[in-house]
């Protein structure tokens, strides 16, 4: 009952806005205008020229979606190559999203340029729910609006992975949107479904969506004693239909239970390596974050009127927990917080500068009282330290491989992948010369060259292939092996992908190359083409011999 008394005594405090003011319109719309402007500058930087056109292109797991999309798109089915059925993404809502844009007439150089917009979209529409969310919580405490809408609009890996083409801004906007409707109906002690509406629309954009998915309906029956049952039957049939629902699609239309990424990424491992990588990882996240800054939130545990901020820890300690259960992402050597846990770090923002907040106040309260440090009552140094503050904060959170990374932040260096983006579009361009429609080309890199050169491709390390998935992972030997889990990287078959599958073009090798030797040796011969090199079968005959004397010579 006391529990109830004090979910009440904050829903007022909320309501009435009893504790001072909050983040001003104006301010608001300063950030927000100033998050747009800067998106739009970051997407600019992301694009490059090529033969004197500007093209735009996403991370290379964002171009597999959009093979799938333009297929799905022109007639040939939710596929990566026409004809073959193998799942190779994990986000069916974001890539049929890319599938109604290619309905659009709009190029194939121009086309990345609406994903990105939107993701940039994304990102601001997120900050108004961020900031609605801190008020919530902490109502009358402008430092923490202002501190977590900043963060939540100028945090560089939210921003790379967003604007890259990544659903990774989609899911921040649905986790901060169902944490604040399920905090707000709670201090309502009302029931709603739609909470779990917007995280199962969450889940069919990704399936591990299940994860906050489940802490927040765990949180929820915890607290809201009343209509736990309400929340059970209804969060837990809701979850269930969409678990169900994707299952039965993907028996029917792929004939597999889980998707073709599961089985590359989680099976074939030793668990216990898989493990300590993630808890590597994580620690590096934290210790590039800084100790302090990633306890400070925790704080908020021992202020025990605001019950709803644990939900805020809750929802990114889950996705910190899952992120160390798969191992961490294949992008970990970028810094700050991957994938799993990008879209959790608006919520963090809201609880870490709630918590810095309360520990201002209560540290100035007690100097003062003590009269050790009567000056800190003065408004002009409460405010310098206020943005001193911000300033660090901003710094250390965006530091994400240390200070170096300011520069990717500040827009003076490009950020990850770009470059690798630009490559991949020149080397597919050469294929659409050197080859004719119906050639295969086999490469490592299985988004922007099977995007852009329309060929049908051959996924060496097996995001789009059922065999390659299902080998065992290769383990290193020695110590590094506890740390050395690279998820889908570490599958390949030289003699099936190359020797057994007869590409015309091989694009790319992998690691251990001398093992596809016996194979190129005999049958391909080893060309540099516009300083790209690639290795052509000499017997194929849908490679066009006369354009490729042209660029070799």
């Amino acid at each position: 009952m006391a529990q109830d008394e004090r979910i009440a005594t904050l829903m007022q405090c909320s309501s009435t806005k009893m504790f001072g003011t909050k983040l001003s319109a104006r301010t608001f719309r300063l950030i927000a205008i100033a998050c747009t402007i800067y998106c739009i500058l970051f997407i600019f930087r992301t694009s490059f020229v090529i033969n004197g056109e500007r093209y735009f292109s996403l991370f290379d797991d964002a171009m597999i979606s959009m093979r799938y999309a333009k297929n799905l798109a022109s007639g040939a089915g939710l596929v990566w190559n026409p004809g073959e059925r193998v799942e190779g993404y994990t986000n069916l809502l974001w890539t049929l999203y890319m599938a109604l844009l290619h309905l659009l007439p709009i190029s194939a150089s121009k086309i990345s340029l609406v994903v990105q917009v939107s993701g940039a979209a994304l990102i601001v529409v997120n900050l108004v729910i961020v900031r609605n969310l801190a008020e919530m919580i902490f109502p009358g405490s402008r430092f923490t609006s202002f501190g977590a809408v900043l963060l939540a609009g100028f945090y560089l890996p939210l921003i790379g992975w967003t604007l890259q083409g990544m659903e990774v801004g989609l899911l921040a906007l649905i986790v901060t949107l169902a944490v604040y409707l399920t905090i707000r109906n709670t201090l309502r002690r009302k029931f709603s479904l739609l909470p779990y509406i917007v995280l199962t629309i969450g889940m069919f954009v990704r399936p591990d969506m299940g994860v906050p998915y489940l802490v927040i309906l765990i949180w929820t029956a915890i607290i809201d004693r009343k209509m736990r049952k309400c929340h059970l039957i209804w969060g837990l049939s809701l979850l269930a239909l969409a678990i169900v629902s994707q299952t039965v699609f993907r028996l029917l239309y792929y004939g597999d239970i889980l998707p073709n990424t599961y089985y590359l990424k989680l099976t074939g491992f030793p668990l216990i390596y898989r493990l300590t990588r993630g808890l590597y990882v994580s620690f590096v996240f934290i210790w590039r974050m800084g100790w302090i800054i990633f306890l400070i939130p925790f704080a908020i545990l021992i202020r025990p009127r605001n019950k709803p901020a644990t939900l805020l820890l809750a929802v990114f300690l889950g996705q910190l927990g899952y992120s160390i259960y798969v191992g961490g992402d294949a992008w970990e050597s970028w810094g700050g917080s991957n994938r799993y846990v990008a879209i959790a770090m608006p919520s963090f923002f809201v609880v870490f500068f709630g918590a810095l907040a309360w520990l201002g106040r209560l540290l100035k309260d007690n100097l003062i009282a003590k009269k050790e440090l009567s000056y800190l009552g003065s408004p002009q140094t409460e405010r310098r330290v206020k943005v001193v503050a911000l300033v660090l904060c901003f710094i250390s959170f965006n530091a994400i491989y240390g200070p170096a990374a300011l520069t990717e932040l500040l827009l003076l260096k490009k950020t990850l992948h770009v470059d690798k983006n630009e490559k991949m579009v020149e080397r597919a361009l050469v294929l659409t010369t050197i080859t004719d429609p119906q050639a295969r080309i086999a490469v490592v890199w299985d988004g922007a060259i099977p995007y852009f050169s329309g060929r049908r491709a051959i996924s060496i390390l097996g995001k789009n292939d059922r065999h390659i998935a299902r080998l065992k992972m290769r383990l290193p030997k020695g110590p590094g092996k506890v740390v050395a889990f690279y998820p889908g990287h570490l599958k390949w078959d030289y003699a099936y992908s190359i020797g057994r599958l007869q590409p015309d073009v091989v694009v790319h090798l992998w690691q251990a190359p001398e093992e596809a030797m016996p194979y190129l040796v005999s049958d391909y011969v080893e060309l540099s083409l516009k300083g790209m090199s690639f290795y052509l079968r000499k017997t194929s005959p849908h490679i066009l011999w006369d354009r490729v004397r042209q660029l070799a010579s």
